[in-house]
């Protein structure tokens, strides 16, 4: 594709910093003299947009400005970044006006600059090199006749004219789906509010793989025909094993059992569903699984990361039958030391398929559950002595410790009939250390050996974003050290200390949003998170990809075969991607229903806290619904607000003080699903 006259405009400058007289562009771009004066206003328009300096007769790029490649993501708030295809280069932070029609997931050349407003990387899309998404979907309009599209994911709402409405005659307001070349409607989804509509967006929205082929569906039915081959596997089967999972859940992939030994320390069996034994590397099956990179979970519907033969019925650790596996068996000192651990091959059954509400209930002392699990209570009352051992262990050596309360909605006859908060009770927590503990005892045993793997690592978090939340922390009485001095035990030590108070969800959130994102990489370099040197993903094969790669490279050693080389870089860089991806569709259907049930409430009162203020009002999240509406700053009374602080919003006439984690009370004056937007004003 030939460039255009702005890119091989900028790509000169580029390559001449020291800037280029007109003479000079004219000769290097080989540009006809009846084409020179076009030349000279463009450059005009660029000097004008910013794109292009003059200093007397000399052209150049802006100071301290670059051309860089990368990949465009939105955030649904007006802006977006683009994250750099060269590793290790910060994330460039893109303004809505100078996004150029670009969306989530097109590889875009951007002009930036390393400091920008705020003193983080900023810069404009200088061309779209190649569009990741060949559909638009948004709401359908009609202006006079003429239809017009308003795009989901364009980074500001603009109404983009249509040249065809093709085969279909949608009616306004429907959501429908746009060529982005053509701007031509090629599907009609209904309208926003119709069952099923909002669920079928979403997916396409992210791009989620919806269904299998032919081709990777029978290879998933002979491989779960396939007899299990027990001469290379240690029989469990004899050891008391159970599953502890949600009610709804249904891929089961790991198992836990435990023994008290003679000299009191503790022998745990982490047993994870041998997933490896089923899906071929390189098959069409294995292809498909790589591409998904990870289940979605939806309410009422998975997009499983394999069929449903494997992931709900041949794989999954169903109870009392034989199943295939892959086990870690750790002796555990009572202090919650790891002493040993050992890898292997295994056959287990376990005895029974447990919930967390359930085994909540036998640590709770609930006689009925007691006498209904009979032989299992007192595995399970090991169990809960050596988590409580781990997690102490863990939190005292620096890992972070979130309780952050997440929605759960709940439906009735079909309809959201109301928003509740999901607390994770000790069951869950039980489950969650014996799941580091083999996680972290795998990574450990490859790294020690020098075997490339896929390691989950957490970046420490920048010192901007350090220093931000120190300053956050400041007003509610809490201190953290200098941010080059800040570990993740003085973070842990921040929560420690809002804990029970007014303000510990504020402050946990604010902890959290500092950190940066957990990752899959080949390059391991701990993570910050959990205070850990080796770390990685094993224990969830059946629905992330990672795990399965990390139990294909535990088989090849525990098999004397460590020497494939296996391109891992790839494979972490594309499951870090299908991840964030898989989370924010999650995330995004969630809000889209939560957003939709509020909109039957305009006018009512709620609760809420102020979690930020911004130069357009204060965003108040609602306390029962888990989402953040804004009041206006012109409605916040008939006076001047200046910042006093990063953490209160004050009025110059009465002293009037709005501050971050202050509880409101507030009206709710407008709601759009679509956009994910509500604006609220305090109540009288």
């Amino acid at each position: 594709m030939a460039l255009s006259i702005d890119e091989r405009l900028l790509d000169l400058l580029r390559r001449n910093r020291q800037g280029l007289t007109l003479q000079q562009i004219f000769k290097d771009m080989a540009i006809a003299r009846k084409e020179r004066a076009k030349l000279e206003a463009r450059l005009i328009d660029l000097e004008n947009i910013k794109l292009v300096r003059r200093v007397r007769n000399r052209y150049s790029l802006p100071l301290e400005s670059d051309l860089l490649r990368g990949r465009f993501e939105t955030t649904g708030r007006g802006f977006g970044f683009v994250i750099p295809e060269v590793e290790g280069r910060k994330d460039v932070f893109v303004p809505a006006r100078f996004a150029q029609g670009a969306l989530r997931g097109d590889l875009v050349e951007i002009l930036y600059k390393e400091h920008g407003r705020g003193g983080r990387p900023e810069g404009r899309v200088v061309r779209i090199l190649k569009k990741e998404k060949k559909n638009l979907i948004g709401l359908y309009l009609e202006r006079f006749g003429s239809p017009f599209l308003v795009p989901f994911e364009a980074p500001v709402l603009e109404e983009i004219p249509l040249v065809s409405r093709g085969s279909f005659f949608p009616s306004a307001g429907m959501i429908v789906a746009v060529d982005r070349s053509r701007l031509v409607i090629t599907e009609v989804f209904g309208m926003p509010d119709e069952p099923g509509v909002d669920l079928e967006v979403v997916i396409r929205k992210y791009g989620l793989a919806s269904s299998f082929s032919k081709e990777a569906l029978e290879e998933g039915r002979v491989a779960a025909a396939r007899p299990t081959e027990t001469a290379n596997r240690v029989d469990h089967r004899d050891w008391p094993t159970v599953t502890i999972d949600g009610e709804t859940a249904q891929d089961f992939d790991d198992a836990v059992s435990i023994r008290k030994m003679g000299d009191g320390h503790f022998r745990l069996g982490v047993h994870i569903a041998d997933v490896a034994d089923y899906v071929e590397e390189g098959s069409a099956l294995d292809r498909e699984a790589y591409a998904r990179g990870t289940s979605v979970y939806f309410p009422a519907r998975t997009l499983p990361m394999l069929p449903e033969e494997l992931s709900n019925d041949a794989c999954s650790l169903r109870p009392r039958e034989d199943r295939r596996a892959v086990s870690v068996v750790m002796d555990i000192d009572a202090s919650g030391h790891v002493l040993g651990a050992d890898f292997h091959p295994s056959l287990i059954r376990t005895a029974d398929r447990l919930t967390y509400t359930s085994v909540f209930k036998v640590f709770e002392g609930d006689d009925a559950e007691r006498r209904r699990l009979g032989s299992l209570v007192p595995d399970l009352l090991l169990m809960r002595e050596l988590a409580r051992s781990l997690r102490e262990k863990r939190v005292a050596e620096g890992s972070l410790d979130f309780d952050l309360v997440e929605p759960e909605l709940v439906f009735k006859e079909g309809r959201l009939h109301s928003v509740v908060a999901f607390i994770p009770n000790e069951a869950h927590k039980l489950i969650e250390e014996f799941m580091v503990a083999a996680n972290v005892a795998v990574a450990q045993f490859l790294s020690r050996k020098g075997i490339p793997a896929i390691y989950r690592i957490h970046p420490r978090p920048a010192f901007s974003d350090l220093e931000k939340l120190r300053e956050t922390l400041f007003h509610f009485g809490i201190s953290l050290p200098k941010p080059e001095n800040i570990r993740s035990a003085d973070l842990s030590a921040a929560i420690q200390a809002a804990s029970g108070k007014p303000a510990e969800k504020f402050v946990n959130v604010q902890v959290l949003r500092a950190l940066k994102l957990a990752v899959y990489a080949e390059e391991n370099i701990g993570h910050y998170g959990l205070a850990k040197k080796d770390y990685l993903h094993f224990t969830s094969p059946i629905r992330r990809y990672p795990d399965l790669m990390v139990h294909r490279i535990l088989k090849r050693v525990l098999r004397g075969r460590s020497g494939e080389t296996l391109s891992l870089a790839a494979v972490a860089r594309h499951s870090s991607e299908q991840e964030r991806k898989a989370d924010e569709a999650e995330r995004d259907l969630m809000e889209w229903r939560i957003y939709r049930h509020l909109k039957e409430k305009l006018g009512e009162e709620f609760d809420g806290m102020i979690v930020d203020i911004t130069r357009s009002g204060l965003v108040v999240e609602l306390e029962d619904y888990f989402v953040s509406g804004l009041v206006a700053i012109d409605d916040l009374g008939a006076e001047d607000f200046w910042r006093k602080s990063p953490a209160v919003l004050s009025g110059r006439r009465t002293g009037k003080r709005y501050e971050l984690g202050q509880m409101v009370r507030v009206t709710l004056a407008a709601v759009d699903p679509i956009l994910r937007r509500m604006s609220l004003v305090f109540a009288r």
